[in-house]
């Protein structure tokens, strides 16, 4: 995922799925100098982790259909 359009998503009012290593992810915070985000699975909110934006991807690009 680019960026810009991880700014795009935290910044939605709308439930964006976004998908890091084919998992469900929040987006908590992003960090421009190193364009790393802040990121939990859906299913353990309470882990954050600090990850690359370009490893995230949008749910509609997973191609798992």
């Amino acid at each position: 995922m680019q960026y810009q359009r991880a700014e795009e998503i935290l910044n939605s009012p709308e439930n964006i799925e976004v998908l890091y290593n084919k998992e469900q992810i929040w987006i908590h915070n992003l960090n421009p100098g190193n364009k790393t985000a802040e990121i939990s699975f859906l299913d353990s909110p309470e882990e954050k982790k600090q990850v690359p934006v370009n490893e995230l991807k949008e749910g509609n690009e997973r191609g798992l259909q």
